[in-house]
């Protein structure tokens, strides 16, 4: 059985996944939405290491997103009603990134995870980070 650390972190990156996509549908800019486009899929092959890594153990996969998630996804979908075009678009990714990335980076400082999930985390933290990098460029240049 995989620990809770990681199942969260997989709930997480599933989350971050549907955040891409949603990002994408906002955006106005084709340029924009391709990009985002490429970075949820980017994501989606680091949840299919983490669900992989779920199945070695036994556990099951990730394929819908966390109570947590669902909850900023209410959120999100309430701010749409308001919100619309690159600027939001890129500000609910830079806020994702920074959150998944400080998930991913206190799963790594604490000693919650099992040997083969904490090599599994680490190999994906790269992508997270990158995603995060990729979050603040947008942020300042549709800000």
């Amino acid at each position: 059985m995989a620990t809770s650390t990681f199942k969260s972190l997989t709930d997480t990156t599933f989350d971050s996944v549907a955040g891409y996509r949603k990002a994408s549908e906002k955006a106005d800019s084709a340029q924009l939405t391709q990009a985002l486009e490429r970075r949820a899929q980017q994501r989606e092959k680091t949840l299919n290491q983490m669900n992989a890594e779920l199945q070695r153990q036994g556990d099951e996969l990730v394929t819908k997103g966390s109570v947590s998630g669902g909850a900023h996804r209410l959120w999100t979908d309430i701010t749409d009603m308001f919100e619309n075009g690159n600027e939001a678009a890129a500000e609910r990714v830079e806020e994702g990134e920074d959150h998944i990335k400080s998930e991913f980076k206190s799963a790594l400082d604490d000693d919650d995870l099992a040997p083969q999930e904490r090599a599994v985390v680490q190999q994906c933290y790269a992508e997270i980070c990158e995603g995060e990098r990729f979050g603040d460029m947008i942020e300042r240049q549709y800000d």
